[in-house]
């Protein structure tokens, strides 16, 4: 059975080189839109959903139980290989970030720059994950929406309500999984190996992935530039647009 591409939008000139944007549990490729007009001046910008996140579809076909990041990569290349992008840029936000450092890791021909935003090569102790996953899968997305902003955000931010309305529309049990590959990944012994030039960018307020947190990916991989934006939580992107995109721009020319 041929596995189904996950949903995807492209923007930008057909012949520019392509830059994949990943995005983080919860959301949908909106969570790239204050960046995607900017980025897409000079690149193909490719922004894909989750497995039942946005418009991807869900079910067993798609993303199981038991999954790992690795298998959220390999859909990126099916993405990639649909477009026939032999080789592209990538960036991440959280969960979307782990997917790239696992592709620039094990795919480095594929992935010619690199960019982390808020997110880490491991997550904390698997358990807090777990109890999402069982959360999640016993009362649907309604429970952890209802908190989101304040991880997502610090306090004085309130343009999230189209963000909270996809995360209230995400399958659960996509969620539920995709809370299990965050509580089994650790990336740490990969980072070595990336060879891709690096951006690293956490958010000040981030408490979901702390600036140590990127500390440790930007020391972990050779030549990585780091960059805190203050002021920003975990969405730092939506939260402080124009930092964000000013740091990309940069990196990806």
């Amino acid at each position: 059975m041929t596995t189904p591409l996950l949903h995807h939008r492209v923007d930008g000139p057909g012949g520019a080189p392509v830059l994949v944007l990943g995005p983080s549990l919860g959301t949908s490729l909106r969570v790239w839109e204050p960046q995607t007009a900017g980025l897409a001046h000079d690149h193909r910008v490719v922004r894909w959903d989750l497995p039942g996140h946005g418009g991807s579809p869900a079910g067993p076909g798609v993303l199981s139980a038991g999954a790992t990041v690795a298998d959220l990569g390999r859909h990126v290349l099916r993405i990639a290989d649909a477009l026939g992008a032999g080789s592209f840029a990538y960036a991440g936000i959280s969960l979307g970030g782990a997917v790239g450092t696992w592709l620039a890791a094990h795919h480095p021909d594929r992935v010619t720059r690199l960019a982390l935003v808020c997110t880490s090569a491991h997550f904390g102790g698997p358990g807090p994950w777990r109890e999402r996953a069982r959360l999640v899968r016993a009362g649907g997305t309604a429970p952890v929406a209802e908190s989101a902003p304040a991880r997502w955000f610090t306090p004085a931010f309130t343009g999230h309500d189209e963000l909270v309305a996809d995360l209230l529309a995400a399958d659960p049990e996509s969620y539920a999984v995709c809370c299990e590959i965050l509580a089994g990944t650790d990336l740490r012994p990969d980072l070595a190996r990336i060879a891709a030039p690096t951006l690293v960018i956490a958010g000040r307020e981030d408490n979901a992935t702390p600036p140590a947190h990127g500390r440790e990916l930007a020391g972990g991989i050779r030549g990585a530039r780091y960059v805190e934006v203050p002021d920003a939580a975990h969405l730092a992107g939506v939260e402080r647009p124009r930092s964000v995109l000013t740091a990309l721009q940069v990196h990806f020319g």
